[in-house]
């Protein structure tokens, strides 16, 4: 059976979920395998509160098995400390580096996040720019915002406006889903 990891933050991991290994997006892409007859494990590699740096300290845990697709959606919670996006996109830069230097013939997608239009300045044009920026320099498939059609609706997000319910990680499974199926 191959392996897909989706490595992440709280988003990837289904923070606040009753049954996040049922009602996670990666739960759901599991659904999705299992009824086309895919013979692939999602595997959630989620973790709640991580940031970019963090992410790549723990990764090398996740390339000890071997990797046939790889998810990365790091990030959200770079900005929300204020961290340099200049730094966010090294740590990122350095997650795929590692991973095409273990597992070569993986592929990757890369979940992007989005700020609102309406925040300005310097820091959040860049951090606007770099999930576009990592794509094109990689050469991997992206989808620029996550939680695009969910994000700032309040009856798909828990109460503090920033984690999605299950209704929400449906919208999500379903965006993530056509981007992922022609890479298996």
């Amino acid at each position: 059976m191959k392996r897909i990891v989706f490595f992440g933050d709280s988003l990837t991991a289904g923070y606040g979920l009753q049954q996040p290994d049922e009602q996670s997006f990666p739960a759901l892409i599991q659904r999705e395998l299992n009824n086309t007859g895919l013979d692939y494990l999602a595997v959630n590699a989620g973790l709640s509160g991580d940031t970019s740096a963090s992410g790549l300290s723990r990764l090398s845990y996740w390339l000890s098995e071997p990797i046939d697709v790889f998810v990365l959606e790091l990030g959200a919670n770079d900005l929300l400390r204020g961290l340099a996006p200049a730094g966010t996109q090294r740590n990122l830069q350095a997650i795929i580096d590692q991973v095409k230097s273990k597992f070569p013939l993986a592929k990757l997608l890369l979940l992007g996040m989005q700020l609102p239009l309406w925040v300005p300045g310097q820091r959040a044009a860049e951090f606007r720019q770099l999930y576009q920026d990592l794509a094109m320099t990689n050469k991997i498939p992206f989808l620029p915002f996550l939680l695009d059609g969910v994000a700032g609706i309040k009856h798909l997000n828990m109460h503090d406006g920033v984690h999605p319910l299950a209704e929400g990680y449906q919208i999500i499974a379903g965006r993530v889903w056509r981007i992922l199926l022609p890479l298996l």
